[in-house]
């Protein structure tokens, strides 16, 4: 019985180590439309404009770009009968308390975009959530034709815009965007006003995305979690298993070569590019998991998941902190680093707040059950605030 019950722990330890993954490879893009408006007008800053900054730049569009965000948006429909499972275990109507959990995820998202990060995504999960929870009583096979349809849709427009539409004509000359670059970097050194105020004109950008791609791709991955949660697919890894390497085998080259295609086709400024990504990246995403699932269950690595694991079970916390920290860096209400930091310092500094959040963590966790973000939208979830520490 303390075998099995090892053995279960271990397996939502699982799930929480992915979740620290795709943490990672979120921050790894938010930070630099944290520390640049260059980022998000679609060119390339011009004080780092060296070989090495463009290979710096062009792995990250290869490997992390528009790949962590369906790993995470896969979890997050894992984690909703989890949700489920608890409220049934509870005793307590599942309706209402995710109905109160999604009210309190989409305010926490308001919040962020105004005072810590223009580019949230909180926001977004809140609403599809609400299309999840509408479509949990579907079958698997509905829920998989309906994700097959909801991806062939997007690819479909993104196809059909970027064969019979112009889409540079779009977007502004390059010399406008240059200086809309450097309008939003000095934004950034400004005040809470000049910062609220750039976050509240990056809106209607924020909405287009999300109705146009991301929001139907995350329902996508969303249904997609939740049939695997319903099969509890990552509660039955050993690590050994054939199907792993299989996606492996898979998963690696296309999705390269589907972000290879992205990365030297134009990247977001080039409709076709964006589509190749979008047709390719889940691919490469599975392929990261299985490769972090052999090893988190190797002997001679588990102590990845180990590392991981806190910091995916209080992912929002972190999600949240990681935003804060960029505040606190890069603008004027903090240090003002904004405009100063080449592609590969921007990574690196990435991965120090990362190593950093895995440490606070682990150190927070031996004292408390929840992160604070975690303890709040418990508390909202639940309609009673749950305990702060660990008795």
């Amino acid at each position: 019985m303390t075998g099995q019950l090892t053995a279960a722990r271990e397996r939502v330890h699982d799930v929480d180590a992915l979740r620290g993954f795709a943490l990672l490879g979120i921050f790894i893009v938010n930070i630099t439309f944290m520390a640049s408006g260059y980022p998000g007008n679609l060119v390339a800053d011009p004080a780092f404009s060296s070989t090495f900054d463009d290979i710096a730049r062009r792995l990250s569009s290869v490997l992390v770009d528009m790949k962590f965000y369906l790993l995470f948006s896969f979890l997050f429909g894992y984690s909703f009968t989890l949700q489920m499972a608890a409220a049934d275990r509870a005793g307590a109507a599942f309706a209402p308390r995710i109905l109160r959990r999604i009210a309190g995820l989409f305010a926490l998202g308001v919040l962020h975009i105004l005072f810590l990060n223009g580019g949230d995504i909180l926001t977004t999960y809140a609403v599809i959530c609400l299309i999840l929870f509408w479509m949990r009583g579907v079958s698997d096979r509905t829920a998989l034709r309906v994700v097959a349809a909801v991806y062939g849709v997007v690819l479909l427009s993104m196809l059909a815009s970027g064969l019979f539409m112009d889409t540079a004509a779009f977007l502004p000359p390059e010399a406008e965007a240059l200086v809309n670059a450097e309008r939003a970097t000095q934004a950034l050194l400004g005040g809470w006003g000049d910062i609220i105020g750039e976050h509240v004109a990056g809106l209607s950008l924020l909405v287009i995305q999300a109705v146009s791609m991301q929001g139907p791709t995350a329902l996508a991955m969303f249904l997609l979690g939740m049939v695997a949660g319903r099969r509890r697919l990552l509660a039955q890894v050993g690590g050994d298993e054939a199907i792993l390497r299989r996606i492996q085998w898979i998963g690696f080259p296309v999705g390269l070569a589907g972000g290879l295609i992205y990365t030297f086709g134009g990247g977001n400024g080039q409709t076709l590019a964006v589509a190749a990504s979008v047709a390719t990246a889940p691919l490469l995403a599975a392929a990261y998991v299985a490769t972090l699932l052999r090893v988190m269950h190797s002997p001679r690595s588990a102590y990845v998941r180990a590392a991981l694991a806190p910091a995916g079970r209080i992912a929002l916390t972190n999600y949240l902190g990681q935003s804060a920290l960029g505040l606190l860096v890069f603008t004027g209400i903090g240090i003002g680093l904004a405009g100063t930091f080449s592609p590969a310092a921007t990574t690196g500094l990435a991965l120090l707040i990362f190593a950093l959040q895995l440490a606070a963590s682990a150190w927070w966790l031996r004292r408390h059950q929840y992160g604070p973000a975690e303890w709040l939208l418990r508390w909202i979830t639940n309609a009673r605030r749950p305990a702060w520490r660990k008795r």
